[in-house]
């Protein structure tokens, strides 16, 4: 089938759009806002793209033209569509059509914490090697892609949002759920959901969509979700962070303590009994809750604690989902999608303290359709004066909120500095940007939510702050491979998108130092650990081997190995690191390039325990 996707580049429809060619169908489409990383993404499956919406784009001659949320009825394309007799539709019923029939579907929904928790389970699911199928309204940190067709348990994401401007309803109400996991019920989306009971009959569909053998999984922390569940036919399982005692609780999680790394360790009873201890590397104890309700809904599917445990561990996280942007002088930029108050103030209180001790930074755009209006007002000062220090972005959009039901931020300010925390207002991105450079110090975190991209306010206060270490992206290739070059390192083996490298920027962007940590389950390879000749002896090096070791232990591995000619010294003093036998090495650090390039020049073999 020929498939035509409008707005193919949100995240929903990109990932879509991949599961659809994996699939077996032709699949294209267009947007007016083509950028990476679904862009990216995208190409790599050889899906093209159309920037800019018109009618010609349909002369391909799709049998099906599918429509984002994004499209209105007057949408140019659509019309073309409906003028050539074309069928129309959205991905969800698509999905339904095509994809799930006769699959045993895990659907992830609730206000809050749904794509940490679906890409969650989906990662566990494919570690224990159940092949799943997954969709996944966010990019994981370590899975290949989004989506995933597989041949076993399909995970999905479930979205209140309304469908198409010809669909009204929930997206989730399409997913044909067997389980179904809703972590929290709170008013959102007030531009199509009138209150939260309006919600909260949405959700109770959702549930009665679940067949009587299936099981419906429910934070008890929440009440509208509590609420949601009475009306369900089929098991219900409660779940919660509580202590011991708790009634009316199936599963119970009690924190442990912590690890290196910010890792957090806790404690598992289903109905009781000890189902065994576990750690994770996402930081908050909402965080917490998500992992135990991702616990209950893979013991349902019949993994064993042992299968899970490793998978929670080794779980990475998921783009602008509490994701370190990078670190420039000491200061942690880290970005956040938070824009619900209930969201922002749990991700400032579990990332007090996680990059350093210093002072916490809130940098907040409203920008969602809830969080331009006056809804929230008061929330949102409560929520922000969790930070040490507030900057509000202007409205986004102001225009499409009411004049006498729109945000007043200067209110919000005055509401957040009577709580005793400082707060400003700012005209734009480089007004922010010039104050935080002139404010934050070493050991300080900036945390930067929006749910948009925020006119690449992370990109341009690390390079206002200099000699940033950050993710490398596929665009940082060429410096990399030159780099190396130049100093006489190997370059085979890289992986062109560069997934597992940091690099070192000057403030003009210019990359002159990188490191790669290569992870093999729960082992590493560090390799590529270079600065430009011209800028050695500063202690770059240091800091790019610092960035990848912290980023080893935030993400739950047990061993780095590294091969090294002449710095021998430098990694036993500096980090701990120790000489060991080749054959010491597990099995698939050794089939690595690095490992046979490096024996190959009878460099030392050295190994860190985390």
């Amino acid at each position: 089938m020929k498939l035509h996707l409008i707005g193919i580049c949100g995240t929903g429809m990109g990932a879509a759009a991949g599961l659809f060619k994996q699939a077996g169908h032709e699949v294209r489409g267009s947007d007016e806002h083509v950028y990476p990383p679904m862009s990216t993404q995208l190409r790599a499956l050889g899906v093209p793209l159309l920037e800019g919406y018109r009618a010609e784009n349909l002369d391909w001659g799709p049998d099906v033209v599918v429509v984002g949320n994004i499209c209105r009825r007057d949408h140019v394309e659509v019309l073309a569509a409906q003028a050539r007799g074309l069928r129309l539709t959205s991905f969800p019923a698509l999905l339904e059509e095509l994809v799930l029939p006769d699959r045993k579907t895990l659907v992830v929904a609730g206000t809050h914490g749904k794509t940490t928790t679906t890409a969650l389970c989906s990662f566990v699911l494919a570690q224990a090697g159940r092949d799943p199928g997954y969709l996944i309204g966010g990019v994981p940190l370590n899975l290949p892609a989004s989506f995933a067709l597989g041949s076993g348990p399909f995970v999905i994401e479930g979205d209140e949002y309304d469908t198409a401007f010809f669909d009204k309803k929930a997206k989730f109400l399409h997913y044909r759920p067997h389980i179904a996991l809703i972590s929290s019920v709170e008013l959102d989306h007030v531009d199509i959901y009138q209150d939260l009971r309006a919600i909260q009959r949405s959700f109770a569909e959702l549930v009665a969509l679940l067949p009587q053998d299936g099981l419906l999984l429910v934070c008890g922390s929440s009440q509208g979700a509590l609420e949601v569940a009475a009306e369900a036919r089929s098991r219900v399982e409660r779940y919660a962070l509580a202590p011991e005692g708790t009634p009316g609780l199936d599963w119970r999680a009690q924190i442990l303590g912590t690890r290196p790394g910010g890792r957090t360790l806790f404690d598992v009873l289903r109905h009781g009994e000890r189902v065994g201890t576990f750690e994770t590397g996402l930081p908050g104890s909402y965080n917490i809750e998500n992992a135990l309700g991702a616990i209950a809904a893979l013991w349902a599917l019949g993994l064993s604690s042992e299968e899970i445990q490793r998978g929670v561990r080794l779980f990475a996280g998921v783009k602008r989902r509490q994701e370190l942007r990078g670190l420039a002088q000491g200061v942690s930029v880290v970005d956040d999608f938070a824009h619900h108050p209930t969201a922002i103030e749990k991700t400032l209180h579990g990332l007090r303290g996680r990059f350093g001790p210093g002072r916490l930074f809130a940098v907040f755009e409203p920008r969602s359709a809830t969080s331009r209006t006056a809804t929230f007002q008061q929330e949102l000062a409560q929520a922000l004066a969790v930070a040490d220090e507030v900057c509000l972005a202007p409205v986004h959009q102001p225009h499409k909120a009411p004049p006498d039901n729109r945000l007043d931020l200067e209110k919000l300010a005055a509401d957040i500095r009577g709580r005793g925390v400082p707060a400003r207002t700012f005209t734009g991105v480089d007004a922010i940007v010039d104050h935080l450079a002139g404010r934050v110090a070493a050991g300080d975190t900036v945390v930067v939510m929006s749910s948009g991209s925020f006119d690449g306010l992370h990109d341009r206060l690390l390079r206002r702050l200099g000699d940033s270490v950050e993710p490398a992206t596929p665009a940082d290739l060429d410096s990399v491979l030159a780099l190396l070059q130049r100093v006489n390192l190997p370059t085979e083996g890289l992986a062109p998108d560069l997934a597992n490298f940091l690099v070192l920027r000057e403030a003009d962007g210019k990359v002159v130092g990188c490191v790669g940590l290569e992870v093999y389950g729960e082992d590493s390879l560090l390799r590529s650990l270079a600065v430009v000749p011209e800028r050695r002896g500063e202690g770059l090096g240091w800091m790019l081997a610092d960035a990848a070791i912290s980023r080893a232990r935030r993400w739950g591995l047990r061993r780095i190995f590294l091969l090294t000619e002449h710095a021998t010294d430098f990694f036993a003093e500096k980090f701990g690191f120790r000489p060991v036998q080749p054959t010491d090495v597990t099995e698939a650090v050794q089939r690595s390039s690095e490992f046979r390039i490096g024996r190959c020049h009878n460099a030392v073999v050295m190994q860190l325990d985390l």
